[in-house]
């Protein structure tokens, strides 16, 4: 009879632990890189490159092949995802830089903003390149932590913040995927009774690159590809966290990266694959980036979405999957809730996306087509890196290397692909001036923040 009741007791109990977790809100973690390639990952069809922990995350979850982001550049892709809206709502159409004043515009509700409003722990560590100045910072943005350099690591004022402040003026780059790891995993133990939101943005693969030592000259793909194995491991380390603290089966992980490769810089600059371009151009290699998502128990493993689906994607999917409408944003979205994408019941009802490029529409895309408008070449100086192009006319779903212009063959779509693009700039209604980036003549914001480091006793990390 004892036996019978302790079991009783046991079953009950364990009845209790399941319905107290399935009540709990998910957290949320996304992982983006930094001008990661579509060919630099080995599930999108990298061969010297190992990433077998992206490469789980993509067999034990959800591989998106069609994944775009929303500017072939930084800033305003990032804007995009943490807004749900174009970066031309916001007045986003390049990169700000440390000479600057401006940044994320206040009136802008975040994904951090809304669900720290339905009672969730949010971070960011890693790049933020959405303003330096106090207002523009994460803390001022929904996001309870921040660690991180706050632009690209080429620019000046490369410094570690901790939250509005300077926490070290030494920062060496070979550490910084590391850095940013142990801050992840730190937050998850911190936060393992709560729910969260970890927003993890490394500052590698963009050039220059570095790697810790304990990766240095261990890949087939060369530094770059040291780079890429090293970022692979911090996955597995998020993962390996959130596996420790019972945590992964009520976590959605999503990986992704802000833009396509920089090709420029040859094999430090990383690869696209089968796409054409790269960073800084509106053909597929700028903007198509590798994606995956996962979450046990949620999404079938294995799955592979390829149809249309952008970063605009993350903030209305989000706010559903954790119950945050009342504390979301009441501006337009331009993106949608793809859940039913994620769980295997349904499709994106969405098929057109706008490939912008310093504010001007370059390109459209409308179900399997993309209607590209006539651009000027890109110069890298003297030099030229994209010839100029006339009208280009692709279907995406037979030529993903937009290699066959069918404009000749093909007019009514082009003209139909025309008409649904000024269907959108009607619904897209007025936007905002481009934000304007003010040269100040000396560097006195850095100065004062080096002042207050040395004022801390802080050396450096």
């Amino acid at each position: 009879m004892k036996k019978i009741l302790l079991s009783i007791i046991l079953v009950a109990a364990a009845m209790a632990t399941f319905a107290q977790s399935s009540k709990r809100k998910p957290n949320i973690v996304v992982i983006m890189a930094d001008d990661l390639g579509y060919g630099d990952i080995g599930c999108f069809g990298a061969k010297n490159i190992r990433t077998p922990n992206i490469d789980n995350l993509a067999a034990q979850g959800i591989k998106f092949t069609s994944f775009y982001s929303t500017s072939p550049v930084c800033s305003p892709s990032r804007a995009a995802l943490i807004t749900g809206r174009y970066p031309r709502r916001l007045g986003i159409d390049h990169v700000f830089f440390p000479e600057g004043f401006t940044g994320l515009p206040a009136e802008e509700v975040t994904i951090a903003e809304a669900l720290k409003g339905n009672g969730y722990r949010t971070a960011i560590l890693g790049k933020w390149h959405l303003g330096h100045h106090r207002q523009f910072l994460p803390l001022q943005n929904g996001f309870d932590e921040y660690y991180g350099i706050p632009y690209s690591n080429d620019m000046q004022g490369v410094v570690y913040l901790r939250g509005n402040d300077v926490d070290s003026l030494v920062v060496n780059q070979k550490y910084t995927t590391k850095t940013y790891t142990n801050e992840a995993v730190r937050f998850i133990e911190k936060n393992k009774d709560k729910p969260f939101f970890l927003y993890i943005t490394h500052n590698m693969p963009h050039v220059p690159l570095y790697v810790s030592p304990e990766f240095e000259g261990k890949s087939k793909g060369g530094l770059y590809g040291d780079v890429i194995e090293e970022l692979d491991w911090s996955v597995g380390e998020v993962m390996k966290s959130l596996k420790k603290q019972g945590l992964e089966e009520n976590t959605l992980v999503v990986f992704t990266s802000d833009n396509g490769p920089w090709l420029i810089f040859d094999v430090e600059g990383g690869s696209a694959g089968p796409l054409r371009q790269g960073k800084g151009t509106t053909f597929e290699g700028g903007q198509r980036v590798p994606t995956v998502a996962y979450w046990p128990g949620r999404i079938k493993p294995g799955s592979v979405y390829d149809d249309l689906a952008t970063h605009l994607d993350f903030y209305p999917t989000i706010i559903s999957l954790t119950g945050s409408q009342k504390t979301q944003t009441t501006k337009s979205l331009d993106g949608e809730d793809i859940s039913p994408v994620l769980f295997g019941t349904g499709k994106r009802k969405g098929d057109e996306f706008v490939y912008y490029s310093s504010g001007k529409i370059e390109a459209f895309r409308k179900g399997d087509w993309k209607l590209r408008l006539p651009q000027e070449a890109i110069k890298n100086g003297a030099q030229v890196v994209v010839e100029a192009t006339d009208t280009l006319l692709f279907n995406l779903k037979t030529d993903i290397g937009e290699k066959n212009n069918l404009l000749k063959t093909n007019q009514p779509k082009a003209k139909e692909l025309l008409a649904a693009l000024g269907e959108f700039n009607k619904r897209l209604g007025p936007t905002p001036p481009a934000l304007i980036q003010r040269m100040p003549a000396d560097d006195s914001h850095i100065k004062k923040r080096a002042q207050r480091a040395a004022a801390k006793g802080n050396a450096g990390k």
